[in-house]
């Protein structure tokens, strides 16, 4: 009686080179995420209970916690923020603009900015966050 082994045949996967696709596809992944937005300054605005959408084409200003100043995403040093402003309003023909300011500044920079627009004639609109 001759008895014969079975060997049975299996599929086999080939993953030697899965690794290198998923390490290609991370890196494309996580250079693309960082393109996404890459002039957003990070601010934390105050909430308010009644807020408005924003409208396009007004001029925006930025100030985060150390002071620095922003007009449409471009920093600008405060002893040269009337002049840019200026320059904007001319540029958009617009009277208005939109607020963007840090909640761990003092009402005196506040103060600081809203003198800037009494002196240029434009309409500042404070930005919040909706209530949760």
């Amino acid at each position: 009686m001759k008895l014969r082994k079975h060997r049975k045949e299996g599929a086999e996967v080939f993953t030697d080179s899965l690794n290198d696709i998923m390490f290609f596809l991370l890196l494309f992944f996580i250079i693309i995420s960082t393109l996404v937005n890459p002039n957003v300054i990070k601010l934390d605005v105050p909430t308010s209970d009644q807020n408005s959408p924003l409208t396009k084409g007004t001029i925006t200003v930025a100030v985060d916690k150390q002071h620095n100043y922003y007009i449409n995403n471009a920093p600008v040093p405060f002893d040269q923020l009337k002049p840019v402003l200026q320059a904007e309003m001319k540029a958009k023909e617009t009277q208005s603009a939109i607020l963007f300011m840090d909640k761990a500044l003092s009402v005196q920079d506040l103060a600081d900015v809203l003198q800037i627009e009494q002196e240029l004639g434009l309409t500042f609109a404070l930005s919040v966050n909706p209530s949760k």
